[in-house]
């Protein structure tokens, strides 16, 4: 250590006001005990690293004269392996479903599902990190991502109402504002989507002052420096394992690590835009400090290049994620520290809401008890030897061969014949030496069938090793039988190895959403503006996304949606045409899903045949005979009723005459009427003597004799006399 660093350590400043704050030799003795153990996991990525691209320790010996060809098995392996684990996750328009765990979470659910599809939609470049993400796992048997969170803001000046504030003289006044900032507390989304903006500006100066105030715009405007939000996202990195140190004592589990330490190329002109982060900047030894100097970092630098001056020239930095004991009590607070050569420059706690570390660990073929995952080189090495030894045998023997010359027999052809059949004109030949015997015409050797046997047998062990088939005669249903059913059952027996692998990887990205929600309800901004389709957009707020939650990541090999749409087709041909149509369109836009066309599935579930005029004709015509049957009913209907009251009334009668037959009523009632009638004929009798015209002579009516009857009558009847 120079003097220059020895004085950078005595004269930095403490970061933090903990009790025992870690200093950095305190780091880097973790680092340094870490260190055997990474170092024999770098070489074994580095061996498969060699193995796959055929470089380093995996190139045969150049030797004169032979060849040294060597082919790339395990990388065409590789290469058919990926769109098979990368496509699953490609494919599908909506990656992430998030379910509630309770009922009061199904709304959170919901938008946090929006914003996180949206995320991995467009603020990520999705098909080069799921790219990068298969590639890493694959070829270095490990896939490692760093979560974190990118937030660029800038100041720009805009033009702001000037307010004018009244004091509230009346206790009514009062007593609506302070209505109204409780409001704007316990519901700010709908306190500001709903309130005008004279309550809003009122709200917010009695809030921050105490002075409760009627705020009115002066109608003049007036430039106010504000803080742009530039990019606020999640960000994921796909980490080189090289970088990478975990705890060897975590046994297998990323979450019982007590530190993850990895190194990242930076420059002072990057660190210096986050003084809020980063400090003791000026205690840097920048001059002495660069890549080359650090060759326990794997860069894509080249060595002979390197920047001169101190804004640009790129230093390594390693971060430190892990828990301490900061107050000395025995209760270890997570943080991170990050130090540039002997200099630290940045000691904080977890600024992440889960106080995890921010990485994640996902096998390709795992091993027990053990963090990290062994790649396919591991299995296919010897294979991959054989068959260059093989192939360079033949090649070789090819090589050799005088393949396309011809010899002649000594005495053959004199030169003047010979310089005759090499212009390819007639010539003379020795009569003893005959041309066919004595002329020979190299080819190349025939490839023994030995050679081409071993080459079958070594592809067919790869390929049931790695459980990829790519077209070589490996993997076949022969095993099982040359029928559908053989054919069927080797595809099985390899899509269950290429889904083993793929749920390994989707637990990984289940894991990856999970952070991605945290960070979202502590980094996101109050409010989010999502786009569900092409042309919908909606309004997320960040206070709508806290609750708990499942995370499922939708994933599909394309032999297993071929399968499933093979099955609904067969659905939809045994239910016939004549079932219901929903039910017909709900399983063929599903169909058409798994065909990987979600804009015509999309378009099929919305899809409402409009009838024709004919079916409209006919629809109409039979709306009018179920009314025509409905009405005919009603009135069979009342027909009955009336019928029934007819004979309720006729039933009632009867018996209203039998009790008065029986009571002797009716028998008096039918007197009373004969004398009514008596004596109305008596009366009209009377009548018509006293207005008769009389004949001459006749004499007149006893009408004193006549009263007196109607008396005597009324008497016995009742009536009045008329």
């Amino acid at each position: 250590m120079n003097t220059e660093n020895h004085l950078s350590l005595a004269t930095s400043k403490p970061l933090t006001s903990w009790t025992h704050e870690p200093k950095v030799a305190d780091l880097k003795a973790d680092y340094d005990n870490t260190k055997p153990t990474h170092d024999g996991h770098v070489r074994r990525i580095e061996r498969w690293r060699n193995l796959l691209n055929v470089t380093g320790s995996a190139k045969p010996r150049e030797v004169k004269g032979r060849s040294s060809v060597q082919p790339k098995v395990i990388r065409k392996q590789a290469e058919w392996r990926f769109p098979g684990l990368s496509e699953p996750l490609l494919n599908n328009h909506k990656l992430f479903e998030v379910k509630p765990v309770t009922f009061e979470d199904v709304k959170a659910a919901e938008q946090n599902s929006l914003v996180l599809n949206h995320q991995f939609r467009t603020q990520m470049n999705r098909v080069k990190l799921v790219d990068d993400m298969v590639r890493a796992q694959v070829t270095e048997g490990t896939l490692v991502l760093r979560t974190g969170w990118e937030r660029r803001t800038a100041k720009v000046k805009e033009m702001a109402p000037v307010w004018n504030y009244f004091p509230i003289q009346t206790e009514e006044d009062f007593m609506a504002l302070e209505q109204a900032a409780q409001e704007s507390q316990a519901d700010p989304r709908t306190f500001k989507e709903s309130a005008p903006e004279e309550l809003q500006e009122s709200v917010r100066y009695f809030l921050e002052t105490g002075q409760p105030v009627i705020a009115q715009p002066s109608g003049t405007e007036q430039e106010v420096e504000v803080e742009k939000i530039l990019v606020n996202r999640p960000v994921v990195q796909v980490m080189n394992p090289e970088n990478v140190m975990i705890d060897p004592t975590c046994g297998g589990d990323i979450d019982k690590a007590m530190f993850v330490i990895y190194s990242f190329e930076t420059s002072y002109s990057e660190l210096v835009k986050e003084p809020e982060r980063y400090k003791n900047l000026d205690l840097v030894d920048w001059s002495n400090l660069g890549v080359i100097n650090n060759p326990d970092h794997a860069t894509s630098t080249p060595q002979d290049f390197q920047f001169k001056d101190k804004a640009r020239k790129k230093v390594v930095a390693h971060e430190y994620w892990g828990y301490w004991d900061v107050e000395g009590d025995g209760n270890l607070v997570a943080f991170v520290a990050t130090w540039v050569g002997d200099t630290m420059i940045r000691m904080e706690e977890n600024p992440f809401p889960d106080g995890k570390l921010p990485f994640i660990v996902v096998p390709y073929l795992p091993e027990l008890r053990e963090l990290y995952g062994q790649a396919d080189a591991e299995l296919l090495e010897d294979n991959q030897k054989i068959m260059g030894a093989l192939i360079r045998g033949l090649v070789d023997s090819f090589g050799r061969s005088a393949v396309g010359q011809q010899g002649f027999a000594k005495g053959m052809l004199d030169p003047v014949n010979r310089r005759r059949f090499d212009n390819g004109q007639d010539y003379e030949f020795n009569p003893t030496f005959h041309p066919n015997q004595h002329r020979i015409e190299h080819k190349y050797p025939d490839i023994p069938q030995s050679a081409m046997l071993m080459l079958n047998l070594q592809q067919q062990d790869v390929d049931s090793m790695s459980g990829t088939k790519s077209f070589s005669e490996g993997i076949s249903g022969a095993a099982y039988g040359n029928v559908a059913t053989g054919i069927r059952g080797a595809l099985d027996a390899a899509g269950k190895r290429e889904m083993s692998i793929l749920r390994r990887l989707a637990h990984g990205m289940q894991l990856l959403g999970t952070r991605i929600i945290s960070m979202n309800q502590a980094f996101l901004s109050e409010q989010e503006v999502v786009r569900i389709t092409n042309t919908d957009f909606v309004d997320v707020a960040r206070e709508d996304l806290a609750g708990n939650f499942d995370l499922e990541v939708d994933i599909s090999t394309a032999e297993a949606d071929a399968a499933k749409a093979q099955d609904l087709a067969f659905v939809l041909q045994t239910i016939g045409p004549n079932s219901d149509p929903q039910v017909v369109m709900k399983i063929l836009s599903e169909i058409v899903r798994l065909k990987r066309m979600p804009d015509l599935a999309k378009q099929i579930e919305e899809f409402k045949p409009e009838p024709s005029p004919e079916q409209v004709a006919m629809q109409e015509a039979e709306v009018r005979k179920a009314q025509a049957e409905a009405a005919e009913a009603e009135a069979k209907v009342q027909l009955v009723y009336a019928q029934i009251a007819a004979l309720q009334a006729n039933a009632q009668k009867t018996g209203v005459e039998v009790m008065d037959r029986v009571t002797g009523r009716a028998h008096a009632q039918e007197l009373e009427k004969q004398q009514a009638q008596s004596a109305g004929n008596q009366e009209l009798q009377i009548t018509k003597a006293l207005t008769t015209a009389r004949k001459e002579g006749e004499s007149a009516p006893d009408l004193a004799a006549a009263i007196g009857y109607q008396q005597l009558s009324s008497r016995n009847t009742g009536q009045p006399v008329l």
